[in-house]
């Protein structure tokens, strides 16, 4: 099937004895924490699949910064920017709702030495490794002024996952105080990561890239807490107050994708726990 000129291969996931068992357990896992929590899991094979409130909307908190790392390697693939490209560091953003200039607080955002930087240079493939790896969105928000926020909503929508609806630049307040947020499903994150996976999003080459970058994601309490030591994962991370997802590739015995989004958990620790229980019971019933 063709989605915006980018082909899927139909795979009808199996009957699975331990799958439905595991999800079992997961509801009353998921029931006892109170929260809302969406689920999209396949494997790689296609063999087995299950999806839980996969289209609804969330809040995307970081987790959109995998549309922004697509998009980096879509457009030099085109050759309309390069990865060695300087940028320079700048703090002054215009806002969605009317044009007016805002600076992000270097004590909201997960990392700060670039803040340091202010009038130097970094180049796109150093900022897109601080994006990933420490979630910076300062780092994000010059990516995403370079590209174009409409760039980046056409490359998600190539793929496939126009669930999720990339507006604006992060710490936008204006925008936010008028609901106007960056959002997700599970089912559209779900397809980015599994286009990363396959080694389709953009190119072989480029996946591998990207599947590095998302490698070394220094944020790992969720989705890799569940799963045994040591086991390689891509993923990325997203988080405000009252939101904690994960969204991995998974390269277990039999490799899968998960996207788990979570809000409303009792704590910030207790909605990662729950995600790391919840890819516990999955991979274990997968493997």
């Amino acid at each position: 099937m063709a989605l915006g000129g980018f082909s899927f291969i139909a795979a009808v996931p199996m009957p699975d004895q331990r799958l439905a068992s595991a999800t079992a357990n997961i509801e009353s896992i998921i029931a006892a924490s109170g929260a809302e929590v969406a689920v999209a899991f396949r494997t790689l094979d296609g063999r087995s699949e299950w999806l839980r409130h996969a289209d609804e909307s969330f809040h995307a908190a970081s987790t959109m910064k995998v549309a922004v790392l697509i998009e980096v390697y879509r457009q030099a693939g085109q050759g309309k920017l390069r990865l060695d490209e300087p940028l320079r560091i700048r703090n002054e953003f215009q806002s969605l709702i009317d044009g007016s200039p805002f600076a992000l607080d270097p004590e909201d955002d997960s990392e700060r030495d670039l803040y340091r930087q202010i009038g130097q240079t970094r180049t796109v493939s150093e900022l897109t490794g601080l994006m990933i790896t420490v979630s910076s969105n300062l780092a994000t928000n010059l990516l995403m002024d370079r590209l174009g926020v409409e760039q980046i909503r056409a490359g998600v929508h190539a793929l496939g996952a126009d669930g999720m609806d990339v507006r604006r630049d992060l710490e936008d307040g204006k925008a936010f105080k008028q609901g106007l947020n960056n959002t997700t499903s599970a089912r559209a994150l779900l397809r980015l990561m599994d286009a990363i996976a396959q080694g389709q999003a953009v190119s072989a080459e480029a996946s591998a890239a990207m599947r590095a970058t998302l490698e070394r994601q220094t944020v790992n309490d969720r989705i890799p807490a569940g799963l045994p030591t040591g086991m390689r994962i891509a993923h990325k991370t997203g988080e405000i107050t009252g939101i904690r997802h994960d969204a991995a590739i998974v390269y277990a015995s039999r490799p899968f994708v998960l996207v788990i989004l979570t809000r409303g958990a009792r704590s910030p620790e207790e909605g990662s726990r729950l995600i790391a229980a919840i890819a516990h019971q999955l991979y274990a019933a997968s493997q």
